[in-house]
């Protein structure tokens, strides 16, 4: 039996199919300690993306092992959920917006 982790995948929110990867798992940096995973967004048929950059697990700011990494389609549809409402247009033209996710996903 082989395990995978899911590292992209394809949600609805909306009435819209939105793509999701993920693009750095959780890790420490010398600079700034430890960082959250980053996934990558895109509307389908539009060019302006978003990025989605979670905190650190709570379970490394702790001092503890690394857990299972945990992306799931309801935490993507959140993450999408908040993007909108902070003000990102898929619709529109430009570099990829970026967006600070909080532990809640919102």
């Amino acid at each position: 039996m082989s395990i995978s982790h899911k590292l992209s995948g394809i949600v609805e929110v909306d009435g819209f199919q939105y793509e999701w990867e993920l693009r750095r798992e959780p890790r420490w940096s010398e600079f700034d300690g430890w960082q959250g995973m980053t996934v990558a967004l895109l509307r389908k048929g539009t060019q302006r993306g978003a990025v989605l950059e979670f905190p650190p697990p709570k379970r490394l700011l702790k001092g503890m092992q690394r857990g299972r990494l945990q992306v799931s389609d309801p935490i993507m549809i959140r993450g999408i959920q908040a993007a909108l409402q902070a003000g990102w247009d898929p619709a529109s033209r430009g570099k990829p917006m970026v967006f600070e996710v909080d532990a809640d996903g919102n």
